[in-house]
Protein backbone atom coordinates (compact mmCIF):
# COMPACT_ATOMS: atom_id res chain seq x y z
CA UNK A 1 0.00 0.00 0.00
CA UNK A 2 3.13 2.74 0.61
CA UNK A 3 3.72 2.72 -2.97
CA UNK A 4 -0.40 3.49 -3.97
CA UNK A 5 -0.55 5.73 -1.30
CA UNK A 6 2.39 7.88 -1.86
CA UNK A 7 1.37 7.88 -6.13
CA UNK A 8 -2.71 9.12 -4.93
CA UNK A 9 -1.10 11.65 -2.31
CA UNK A 10 1.60 13.07 -5.09
CA UNK A 11 -1.46 13.03 -7.60
CA UNK A 12 -3.96 15.15 -5.62
CA UNK A 13 -1.01 17.82 -4.73
CA UNK A 14 -0.28 17.69 -8.98
CA UNK A 15 -2.12 20.08 -11.02
CA UNK A 16 -0.32 19.87 -14.36
CA UNK A 17 -1.08 17.11 -16.47
CA UNK A 18 2.12 16.09 -17.50
CA UNK A 19 3.09 16.01 -13.73
CA UNK A 20 0.13 13.46 -13.36
CA UNK A 21 1.45 11.11 -16.35
CA UNK A 22 5.01 11.35 -14.96
CA UNK A 23 3.74 9.99 -11.64
CA UNK A 24 1.59 7.24 -12.76
CA UNK A 25 4.32 5.82 -15.22
CA UNK A 26 7.33 6.29 -12.48
CA UNK A 27 4.33 4.28 -10.81
CA UNK A 28 3.92 1.26 -13.21
CA UNK A 29 7.82 1.37 -13.78
CA UNK A 30 8.50 0.52 -9.63
CA UNK A 31 5.50 -1.31 -8.33
CA UNK A 32 5.84 -4.98 -8.76
CA UNK A 33 3.59 -7.46 -10.21
CA UNK A 34 0.26 -7.90 -9.38
CA UNK A 35 0.65 -4.15 -7.60
CA UNK A 36 0.77 -2.48 -10.26
CA UNK A 37 -2.01 -3.89 -12.80
CA UNK A 38 -4.51 -3.50 -9.61
CA UNK A 39 -3.39 0.11 -8.98
CA UNK A 40 -3.82 0.45 -13.04
CA UNK A 41 -7.06 -1.07 -12.42
CA UNK A 42 -8.14 1.86 -9.36
CA UNK A 43 -7.50 4.73 -11.75
CA UNK A 44 -9.87 3.65 -14.71
CA UNK A 45 -12.79 2.72 -11.53
CA UNK A 46 -12.00 -1.28 -12.66
CA UNK A 47 -12.34 -2.28 -9.00
CA UNK A 48 -15.52 -2.66 -7.38
CA UNK A 49 -16.14 -4.08 -3.64
CA UNK A 50 -19.58 -4.04 -2.98
CA UNK A 51 -19.63 -4.97 1.04
CA UNK A 52 -17.14 -1.78 2.37
CA UNK A 53 -19.96 0.52 2.19
CA UNK A 54 -18.87 4.29 3.84
CA UNK A 55 -21.95 2.93 6.97
CA UNK A 56 -19.22 0.67 7.73
CA UNK A 57 -16.70 3.04 7.52
CA UNK A 58 -18.94 5.45 9.72
CA UNK A 59 -19.40 2.49 12.60
CA UNK A 60 -15.89 1.54 13.13
CA UNK A 61 -14.36 5.44 13.63
CA UNK A 62 -17.33 6.24 15.99
CA UNK A 63 -16.61 2.88 17.63
CA UNK A 64 -12.75 4.04 18.45
CA UNK A 65 -13.86 7.98 18.73
CA UNK A 66 -16.32 10.39 20.46
CA UNK A 67 -18.94 10.42 17.34
CA UNK A 68 -19.68 14.23 18.13
CA UNK A 69 -16.11 14.77 17.78
CA UNK A 70 -16.06 12.94 14.60
CA UNK A 71 -19.37 14.70 13.08
CA UNK A 72 -17.95 18.12 13.70
CA UNK A 73 -14.45 17.31 12.13
CA UNK A 74 -16.51 15.49 9.02
CA UNK A 75 -18.63 18.48 8.73
CA UNK A 76 -15.33 20.95 8.52
CA UNK A 77 -13.27 18.27 6.45
CA UNK A 78 -15.97 17.61 4.40
CA UNK A 79 -14.27 14.29 2.89
CA UNK A 80 -15.28 10.91 4.51
CA UNK A 81 -11.73 8.63 3.84
CA UNK A 82 -9.34 12.51 4.88
CA UNK A 83 -11.86 12.54 7.79
CA UNK A 84 -11.10 8.89 9.00
CA UNK A 85 -7.51 8.68 8.27
CA UNK A 86 -6.40 12.10 10.23
CA UNK A 87 -8.46 11.27 13.22
CA UNK A 88 -8.24 7.27 13.50
CA UNK A 89 -6.27 7.04 17.01
CA UNK A 90 -2.88 5.31 16.14
CA UNK A 91 -1.72 2.39 18.14
CA UNK A 92 1.15 0.01 17.87
CA UNK A 93 -0.14 -2.70 15.95
CA UNK A 94 1.63 -6.27 15.58
CA UNK A 95 0.25 -6.20 12.01
CA UNK A 96 2.21 -5.57 9.08
CA UNK A 97 0.92 -2.85 6.42
CA UNK A 98 -0.80 -5.06 3.33
CA UNK A 99 0.87 -5.28 0.12
CA UNK A 100 -2.06 -3.92 -2.52
CA UNK A 101 -2.78 -7.22 -3.47
CA UNK A 102 -3.61 -8.14 -0.45
CA UNK A 103 -5.83 -5.61 0.02
CA UNK A 104 -7.97 -6.04 -3.27
CA UNK A 105 -7.83 -10.21 -2.82
CA UNK A 106 -8.89 -10.13 0.88
CA UNK A 107 -12.10 -7.63 -0.08
CA UNK A 108 -12.89 -9.41 -3.36
CA UNK A 109 -13.60 -12.58 -0.95
CA UNK A 110 -14.13 -11.93 2.88
CA UNK A 111 -17.50 -11.72 3.86
CA UNK A 112 -19.41 -9.05 5.72
CA UNK A 113 -19.01 -10.27 9.21
CA UNK A 114 -15.50 -11.07 8.91
CA UNK A 115 -14.91 -7.19 6.53
CA UNK A 116 -14.86 -4.88 10.04
CA UNK A 117 -12.14 -6.63 11.89
CA UNK A 118 -9.95 -7.02 8.47
CA UNK A 119 -10.57 -3.30 8.05
CA UNK A 120 -9.86 -2.60 11.95
CA UNK A 121 -6.30 -4.18 11.74
CA UNK A 122 -5.68 -2.42 8.16
CA UNK A 123 -6.57 0.78 10.04
CA UNK A 124 -4.31 0.50 12.90
CA UNK A 125 -0.79 -0.99 10.97
CA UNK A 126 -1.35 2.29 8.81
CA UNK A 127 0.14 5.99 8.87
CA UNK A 128 -2.43 8.58 8.18
CA UNK A 129 -1.45 8.49 4.70
CA UNK A 130 -1.89 4.85 4.03
CA UNK A 131 -5.22 5.27 6.00
CA UNK A 132 -6.69 7.72 3.37
CA UNK A 133 -5.22 5.59 0.03
CA UNK A 134 -7.16 2.35 1.46
CA UNK A 135 -10.66 4.15 2.60
CA UNK A 136 -10.53 5.56 -1.04
CA UNK A 137 -9.63 2.58 -2.46
CA UNK A 138 -12.94 0.78 -0.64
CA UNK A 139 -15.44 3.19 -1.27
CA UNK A 140 -14.67 4.00 -4.74
CA UNK A 141 -14.05 7.64 -4.34
CA UNK A 142 -10.96 7.98 -5.96
CA UNK A 143 -10.88 11.18 -6.71
CA UNK A 144 -7.17 12.56 -7.43
CA UNK A 145 -7.71 14.59 -10.42
CA UNK A 146 -7.43 11.22 -13.22
CA UNK A 147 -9.37 10.15 -15.76
CA UNK A 148 -9.35 6.78 -16.88
CA UNK A 149 -8.33 8.06 -20.21
CA UNK A 150 -5.28 9.82 -18.46
CA UNK A 151 -4.20 6.34 -16.63
CA UNK A 152 -4.29 4.83 -20.38
CA UNK A 153 -2.04 7.48 -21.55
CA UNK A 154 0.38 7.10 -18.93
CA UNK A 155 0.35 3.07 -19.48
CA UNK A 156 1.28 3.70 -23.36
CA UNK A 157 3.80 6.33 -22.39
CA UNK A 158 5.11 3.78 -20.47
CA UNK A 159 5.04 1.13 -23.16
CA UNK A 160 5.87 3.34 -26.25
CA UNK A 161 2.67 2.67 -27.58
CA UNK A 162 -0.34 3.98 -28.67
CA UNK A 163 -2.80 5.25 -26.42
CA UNK A 164 -5.57 3.73 -28.91
CA UNK A 165 -4.11 0.05 -29.31
CA UNK A 166 -4.47 0.68 -25.17
CA UNK A 167 -8.23 1.47 -25.76
CA UNK A 168 -8.38 -1.41 -28.13
CA UNK A 169 -7.07 -3.74 -25.89
CA UNK A 170 -8.96 -2.95 -23.03
CA UNK A 171 -12.10 -4.76 -22.75
CA UNK A 172 -10.41 -7.79 -23.29
CA UNK A 173 -8.73 -8.07 -20.17
CA UNK A 174 -9.36 -7.84 -17.14
CA UNK A 175 -7.42 -6.62 -13.74
CA UNK A 176 -4.03 -6.96 -12.74
CA UNK A 177 -3.60 -6.81 -16.57
CA UNK A 178 -0.24 -9.36 -16.22
CA UNK A 179 -0.27 -9.52 -20.30
CA UNK A 180 -0.66 -6.43 -20.82
CA UNK A 181 2.54 -5.63 -18.79
CA UNK A 182 4.52 -8.39 -20.24
CA UNK A 183 3.63 -6.49 -23.49
CA UNK A 184 4.16 -3.14 -23.13
CA UNK A 185 7.82 -4.48 -21.31
CA UNK A 186 8.85 -6.26 -24.41
CA UNK A 187 8.47 -9.64 -22.51
CA UNK A 188 5.75 -11.21 -23.83
CA UNK A 189 2.68 -10.99 -27.28
CA UNK A 190 0.23 -8.39 -27.72
CA UNK A 191 -2.90 -9.90 -25.86
CA UNK A 192 -5.24 -11.23 -28.46
CA UNK A 193 -9.03 -9.59 -28.27
CA UNK A 194 -9.58 -10.03 -31.93
CA UNK A 195 -13.11 -12.29 -31.49
CA UNK A 196 -13.57 -9.71 -28.52
CA UNK A 197 -16.62 -6.87 -29.52
CA UNK A 198 -14.01 -4.42 -27.90
CA UNK A 199 -14.00 -0.99 -27.82
CA UNK A 200 -13.24 1.55 -30.48
CA UNK A 201 -11.84 5.38 -29.54
CA UNK A 202 -14.96 7.39 -30.66
CA UNK A 203 -13.91 10.53 -32.86
CA UNK A 204 -14.89 13.53 -31.45
CA UNK A 205 -16.32 17.18 -32.91
CA UNK A 206 -15.08 20.46 -31.81
CA UNK A 207 -17.64 23.59 -31.68
CA UNK A 208 -18.21 25.63 -34.34
CA UNK A 209 -18.71 29.40 -33.69
CA UNK A 210 -21.00 31.16 -36.12
CA UNK A 211 -17.61 33.37 -37.62
CA UNK A 212 -15.97 30.21 -37.98
CA UNK A 213 -17.63 29.14 -40.87
CA UNK A 214 -16.64 31.87 -43.37
CA UNK A 215 -13.17 29.57 -43.90
CA UNK A 216 -14.65 26.38 -44.59
CA UNK A 217 -16.36 25.84 -48.15
CA UNK A 218 -19.88 24.07 -47.49
CA UNK A 219 -19.65 21.60 -50.44
CA UNK A 220 -16.55 19.68 -48.59
CA UNK A 221 -19.18 18.68 -45.64
CA UNK A 222 -22.33 16.54 -44.86
CA UNK A 223 -24.85 17.48 -42.41
CA UNK A 224 -27.00 15.73 -39.47
CA UNK A 225 -29.17 16.55 -36.91
CA UNK A 226 -27.14 16.28 -33.38
CA UNK A 227 -29.69 14.44 -31.30
CA UNK A 228 -30.07 15.23 -27.87
CA UNK A 229 -29.36 11.62 -26.47
CA UNK A 230 -25.86 9.84 -25.57
CA UNK A 231 -23.25 8.86 -27.57
CA UNK A 232 -22.57 5.07 -27.36
CA UNK A 233 -20.95 2.75 -29.90
CA UNK A 234 -22.32 -0.99 -30.17
CA UNK A 235 -20.16 -3.94 -30.94
CA UNK A 236 -21.06 -7.25 -31.71
CA UNK A 237 -19.20 -10.23 -32.42
CA UNK A 238 -20.27 -13.68 -33.40
CA UNK A 239 -21.16 -16.11 -30.77
CA UNK A 240 -23.12 -13.88 -28.98
CA UNK A 241 -20.90 -11.30 -27.39
CA UNK A 242 -22.76 -7.61 -27.14
CA UNK A 243 -21.72 -4.78 -25.96
CA UNK A 244 -22.81 -1.15 -25.72
CA UNK A 245 -20.28 1.43 -24.89
CA UNK A 246 -20.44 4.94 -23.57
CA UNK A 247 -18.24 7.51 -25.25
CA UNK A 248 -15.40 6.60 -22.49
CA UNK A 249 -15.62 3.18 -23.11
CA UNK A 250 -17.31 1.81 -20.48
CA UNK A 251 -19.83 -0.86 -20.69
CA UNK A 252 -23.82 0.37 -19.99
CA UNK A 253 -25.31 -2.94 -21.65
CA UNK A 254 -26.95 -3.73 -19.06
CA UNK A 255 -29.54 -1.08 -18.55
CA UNK A 256 -30.47 -1.42 -21.95
CA UNK A 257 -31.13 -5.33 -22.56
CA UNK A 258 -33.91 -3.84 -25.13
CA UNK A 259 -30.87 -3.04 -27.47
CA UNK A 260 -28.42 -6.05 -26.75
CA UNK A 261 -31.42 -8.46 -27.66
CA UNK A 262 -31.37 -7.08 -30.81
CA UNK A 263 -27.79 -6.94 -31.87
CA UNK A 264 -28.40 -9.91 -34.02
CA UNK A 265 -25.00 -8.51 -36.36
CA UNK A 266 -21.37 -8.56 -36.21
CA UNK A 267 -20.06 -4.81 -36.83
CA UNK A 268 -18.94 -2.21 -34.52
CA UNK A 269 -21.94 0.75 -35.19
CA UNK A 270 -21.56 4.32 -34.01
CA UNK A 271 -24.87 6.06 -33.00
CA UNK A 272 -26.78 8.09 -30.20
CA UNK A 273 -29.05 6.25 -27.85
CA UNK A 274 -32.67 7.55 -27.32
CA UNK A 275 -35.90 7.29 -26.19
CA UNK A 276 -38.32 7.38 -29.04
CA UNK A 277 -42.37 6.49 -28.97
CA UNK A 278 -43.89 6.80 -32.52
CA UNK A 279 -41.07 7.36 -34.25
CA UNK A 280 -40.88 11.03 -31.97
CA UNK A 281 -37.79 11.28 -30.15
CA UNK A 282 -38.91 11.58 -26.05
CA UNK A 283 -36.94 14.25 -24.09
CA UNK A 284 -33.51 13.81 -22.76
CA UNK A 285 -35.06 13.17 -19.51
CA UNK A 286 -37.05 9.98 -20.19
CA UNK A 287 -33.67 8.58 -21.29
CA UNK A 288 -32.33 9.52 -17.63
CA UNK A 289 -35.07 7.25 -16.13
CA UNK A 290 -33.06 4.37 -17.90
CA UNK A 291 -29.64 5.83 -17.34
CA UNK A 292 -27.02 3.59 -14.83
CA UNK A 293 -30.03 1.68 -13.29
CA UNK A 294 -28.80 -1.86 -11.95
CA UNK A 295 -32.00 -3.08 -12.59
CA UNK A 296 -34.27 -2.55 -15.32
CA UNK A 297 -37.93 -3.38 -14.72
CA UNK A 298 -40.68 -4.23 -17.54
CA UNK A 299 -41.82 -1.01 -16.76
CA UNK A 300 -39.03 0.94 -17.93
CA UNK A 301 -38.81 -1.55 -20.93
CA UNK A 302 -42.17 -0.25 -21.84
CA UNK A 303 -42.27 3.54 -20.63
CA UNK A 304 -39.24 4.59 -22.02
CA UNK A 305 -38.38 2.02 -25.07
CA UNK A 306 -34.89 2.82 -26.17
CA UNK A 307 -33.92 3.31 -29.43
CA UNK A 308 -30.23 4.05 -31.30
CA UNK A 309 -29.41 6.14 -34.20
CA UNK A 310 -26.95 5.18 -36.19
CA UNK A 311 -24.29 8.05 -37.20
CA UNK A 312 -21.69 6.02 -38.79
CA UNK A 313 -20.29 1.95 -39.09
CA UNK A 314 -16.47 1.73 -37.83
CA UNK A 315 -16.41 -2.43 -38.46
CA UNK A 316 -18.91 -4.58 -41.23
CA UNK A 317 -17.90 -7.85 -40.11
CA UNK A 318 -13.93 -8.69 -40.36
CA UNK A 319 -13.47 -5.27 -42.82
CA UNK A 320 -11.94 -2.40 -40.17
CA UNK A 321 -13.46 0.64 -42.54
CA UNK A 322 -12.39 3.73 -40.35
CA UNK A 323 -10.07 4.69 -42.82
CA UNK A 324 -12.55 5.19 -45.49
CA UNK A 325 -14.07 8.78 -45.81
CA UNK A 326 -17.26 9.58 -44.15
CA UNK A 327 -19.51 9.71 -47.20
CA UNK A 328 -18.58 6.18 -48.66
CA UNK A 329 -18.86 5.02 -44.83
CA UNK A 330 -21.77 6.52 -44.93
CA UNK A 331 -22.86 4.71 -47.92
CA UNK A 332 -21.45 1.52 -46.64
CA UNK A 333 -23.71 2.18 -43.14
CA UNK A 334 -26.83 2.64 -45.21
CA UNK A 335 -26.29 -0.72 -47.21
CA UNK A 336 -25.51 -2.26 -44.25
CA UNK A 337 -29.20 -1.21 -42.62
CA UNK A 338 -30.71 -1.83 -45.80
CA UNK A 339 -29.23 -5.33 -45.34
CA UNK A 340 -29.43 -5.99 -41.91
CA UNK A 341 -32.22 -4.24 -40.73
CA UNK A 342 -32.09 -4.17 -37.08
CA UNK A 343 -35.23 -3.44 -34.47
CA UNK A 344 -34.63 -0.27 -32.03
CA UNK A 345 -32.56 1.30 -34.82
CA UNK A 346 -32.63 3.53 -37.30
CA UNK A 347 -29.92 6.09 -39.46
CA UNK A 348 -29.94 9.58 -38.85
CA UNK A 349 -31.14 11.16 -41.64
CA UNK A 350 -28.57 14.09 -43.41
CA UNK A 351 -29.39 17.79 -43.66
CA UNK A 352 -29.43 18.76 -47.45
CA UNK A 353 -28.00 22.00 -47.36
CA UNK A 354 -25.41 24.33 -50.10
CA UNK A 355 -25.03 27.40 -47.97
CA UNK A 356 -24.42 28.05 -44.69
CA UNK A 357 -26.85 31.12 -44.21
CA UNK A 358 -29.44 27.72 -45.40
CA UNK A 359 -28.16 25.30 -42.70
CA UNK A 360 -28.23 28.41 -39.71
CA UNK A 361 -31.63 29.21 -40.58
CA UNK A 362 -32.23 24.86 -39.93
CA UNK A 363 -30.35 25.49 -36.74
CA UNK A 364 -32.45 27.80 -35.77
CA UNK A 365 -35.49 25.89 -35.53
CA UNK A 366 -33.64 22.79 -33.83
CA UNK A 367 -34.69 23.98 -30.04
CA UNK A 368 -38.53 23.72 -31.14
CA UNK A 369 -38.03 19.98 -32.74
CA UNK A 370 -36.01 19.00 -29.51
CA UNK A 371 -32.70 18.87 -31.33
CA UNK A 372 -29.30 19.88 -29.68
CA UNK A 373 -27.89 21.76 -33.15
CA UNK A 374 -25.99 20.32 -36.38
CA UNK A 375 -23.22 18.17 -37.15
CA UNK A 376 -20.83 18.95 -39.94
CA UNK A 377 -18.75 16.34 -40.90
CA UNK A 378 -16.04 16.56 -43.83
CA UNK A 379 -16.71 14.35 -46.76
CA UNK A 380 -13.53 13.06 -46.67
CA UNK A 381 -12.52 12.84 -43.42
CA UNK A 382 -11.22 9.03 -41.65
CA UNK A 383 -12.91 8.06 -38.46
CA UNK A 384 -10.29 8.91 -36.40
CA UNK A 385 -9.87 8.87 -32.52
CA UNK A 386 -9.91 11.67 -30.19
CA UNK A 387 -10.81 15.39 -31.62
CA UNK A 388 -8.87 16.00 -34.38
CA UNK A 389 -9.45 19.06 -36.03
CA UNK A 390 -10.88 20.43 -38.94
CA UNK A 391 -13.41 16.97 -39.59
CA UNK A 392 -15.92 16.97 -37.49
CA UNK A 393 -17.79 20.25 -35.84
CA UNK A 394 -21.09 20.45 -33.94
CA UNK A 395 -22.38 23.41 -34.26
CA UNK A 396 -25.10 24.10 -31.11
CA UNK A 397 -28.19 25.79 -30.78
CA UNK A 398 -27.03 28.77 -28.02
CA UNK A 399 -28.03 28.13 -24.14
CA UNK A 400 -30.58 29.37 -22.53
CA UNK A 401 -30.23 31.27 -19.41
CA UNK A 402 -32.15 32.54 -16.00
CA UNK A 403 -31.46 34.32 -12.62
CA UNK A 404 -31.54 32.12 -9.81
CA UNK A 405 -31.30 32.19 -6.41
CA UNK A 406 -28.33 30.61 -4.57
CA UNK A 407 -29.97 28.47 -1.90
CA UNK A 408 -27.64 25.67 -0.90
CA UNK A 409 -23.96 24.90 -1.03
CA UNK A 410 -21.68 21.82 -0.45
CA UNK A 411 -18.28 20.97 -0.13
CA UNK A 412 -17.18 19.54 -3.37
CA UNK A 413 -14.95 16.44 -3.48
CA UNK A 414 -10.56 16.20 -4.28
CA UNK A 415 -8.97 19.15 -4.81
CA UNK A 416 -12.35 21.18 -4.23
CA UNK A 417 -13.09 19.49 -0.53
CA UNK A 418 -12.13 22.49 1.49
CA UNK A 419 -14.50 24.65 -0.91
CA UNK A 420 -18.47 25.09 -1.15
CA UNK A 421 -18.13 24.43 -4.58
CA UNK A 422 -21.51 22.76 -5.25
CA UNK A 423 -24.15 24.98 -5.62
CA UNK A 424 -28.21 24.37 -5.60
CA UNK A 425 -30.36 27.56 -6.78
CA UNK A 426 -33.57 28.32 -7.18
CA UNK A 427 -36.41 30.18 -8.82
CA UNK A 428 -39.71 32.19 -7.08
CA UNK A 429 -42.94 30.56 -6.82
CA UNK A 430 -45.39 32.73 -5.01
CA UNK A 431 -43.60 34.26 -2.55
CA UNK A 432 -41.17 31.22 -1.94
CA UNK A 433 -38.00 29.87 -3.26
CA UNK A 434 -38.02 26.60 -4.92
CA UNK A 435 -34.80 24.61 -6.19
CA UNK A 436 -34.75 24.45 -10.02
CA UNK A 437 -31.46 22.95 -10.52
CA UNK A 438 -27.49 22.29 -9.44
CA UNK A 439 -24.31 23.28 -10.50
CA UNK A 440 -21.00 22.59 -10.03
CA UNK A 441 -18.56 24.38 -12.54
CA UNK A 442 -18.54 27.23 -15.24
CA UNK A 443 -17.08 29.39 -12.65
CA UNK A 444 -13.20 30.65 -12.44
CA UNK A 445 -11.04 29.20 -9.73
CA UNK A 446 -10.85 33.30 -8.63
CA UNK A 447 -14.70 32.97 -8.29
CA UNK A 448 -14.75 29.81 -6.54
CA UNK A 449 -12.93 31.74 -3.89
CA UNK A 450 -15.44 34.41 -3.46
CA UNK A 451 -18.48 32.24 -3.50
CA UNK A 452 -16.82 29.88 -0.59
CA UNK A 453 -16.25 32.90 1.43
CA UNK A 454 -19.42 34.47 0.91
CA UNK A 455 -20.93 30.65 1.69
CA UNK A 456 -19.12 30.67 4.77
CA UNK A 457 -20.20 34.36 5.88
CA UNK A 458 -23.97 34.02 5.05
CA UNK A 459 -24.99 30.64 6.17
CA UNK A 460 -28.22 30.11 8.03
CA UNK A 461 -28.49 26.27 8.66
CA UNK A 462 -26.41 23.45 8.33
CA UNK A 463 -27.39 19.75 7.79
CA UNK A 464 -23.95 17.30 7.80
CA UNK A 465 -21.54 19.02 4.24
CA UNK A 466 -24.74 21.30 3.17
CA UNK A 467 -24.78 24.72 3.81
CA UNK A 468 -28.28 26.51 3.71
CA UNK A 469 -27.95 30.02 3.10
CA UNK A 470 -29.51 33.50 2.89
CA UNK A 471 -31.41 33.95 0.16
CA UNK A 472 -29.66 36.83 -1.37
CA UNK A 473 -27.16 35.98 -3.96
CA UNK A 474 -28.03 35.85 -7.37
CA UNK A 475 -26.55 32.98 -9.89
CA UNK A 476 -27.41 33.61 -13.69
CA UNK A 477 -27.59 29.91 -15.07
CA UNK A 478 -26.90 28.76 -18.53
CA UNK A 479 -28.75 25.32 -19.53
CA UNK A 480 -29.57 23.55 -22.90
CA UNK A 481 -33.43 23.03 -21.89
CA UNK A 482 -36.02 22.14 -19.44
CA UNK A 483 -38.08 19.10 -19.18
CA UNK A 484 -40.98 17.71 -16.60
CA UNK A 485 -39.81 15.85 -13.52
CA UNK A 486 -41.90 14.30 -10.62
CA UNK A 487 -38.35 13.80 -8.66
CA UNK A 488 -37.82 17.73 -8.25
CA UNK A 489 -40.38 19.93 -5.83
CA UNK A 490 -40.18 22.22 -8.77
CA UNK A 491 -41.88 19.75 -11.03
CA UNK A 492 -39.20 20.73 -13.62
CA UNK A 493 -35.29 20.12 -14.13
CA UNK A 494 -32.66 21.59 -16.42
CA UNK A 495 -30.21 19.93 -19.17
CA UNK A 496 -26.70 20.86 -18.77
CA UNK A 497 -27.00 23.67 -15.80
CA UNK A 498 -23.87 25.84 -14.97
CA UNK A 499 -23.13 28.78 -13.38
CA UNK A 500 -22.57 31.34 -16.15
CA UNK A 501 -22.09 34.81 -14.20
CA UNK A 502 -22.46 35.70 -10.31
CA UNK A 503 -25.17 38.25 -10.28
CA UNK A 504 -23.24 40.35 -7.50
CA UNK A 505 -25.14 43.50 -8.68
CA UNK A 506 -28.88 42.16 -8.81
CA UNK A 507 -31.33 41.97 -6.16
CA UNK A 508 -32.69 38.39 -4.96
CA UNK A 509 -36.36 39.36 -5.42
CA UNK A 510 -35.68 40.46 -9.15
CA UNK A 511 -34.35 36.60 -10.06
CA UNK A 512 -36.82 34.64 -12.41
CA UNK A 513 -39.90 33.15 -11.66
CA UNK A 514 -40.75 29.30 -11.93
CA UNK A 515 -43.50 30.20 -14.14
CA UNK A 516 -40.45 31.65 -17.12
CA UNK A 517 -38.69 28.53 -16.55
CA UNK A 518 -42.00 26.56 -17.26
CA UNK A 519 -42.34 28.40 -20.29
CA UNK A 520 -38.85 27.00 -21.54
CA UNK A 521 -40.04 23.48 -20.79
CA UNK A 522 -39.81 20.70 -24.06
CA UNK A 523 -42.67 18.34 -23.43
Amino acid sequence: MQRFAELLEGLVFQPARNGKLRLIETYFREAPDPDRGYGLAALTSSLVFTQAKPALIRGLVEARVDPVLFGWSWDFVGDLAETVALIWPEEASPHPVPHLTEVVETLSTTGKVELPGVLMRWLDAMDATQRWALLKLITGELRVGVSARLAKTALANFGGVDVNEIEELWHGLAPPYLELFAWLEKRGEKPAVDGEASFRPLMLATALEEDETQGLDPADYMAEWKWDGIRVQLAARPGGQRRIFSRTGDDVGRAFPDILERMEFDAVLDGELLVVRGAEVAPFNHLQQRLNRKVVTKAMLTDYPAHVRLYDILRDGEEDLRGLGFEERRRRLEAWYARVRPERMDVSALVPFSSWEELKALREGARENGIEGLMLKRRDSPYLAGRPKGHWFKWKRGALTADTVLMYAQRGSGKRSSYYSDYTFGAWRDGALVPVGKAYFGFTDEELRQLDNWVRNHTTNRFGPVREVEPKLVLEVAFDSVHRSTRHRSGIAMRFPRVHRIRWDKPAEEADRVETLEKMVVE
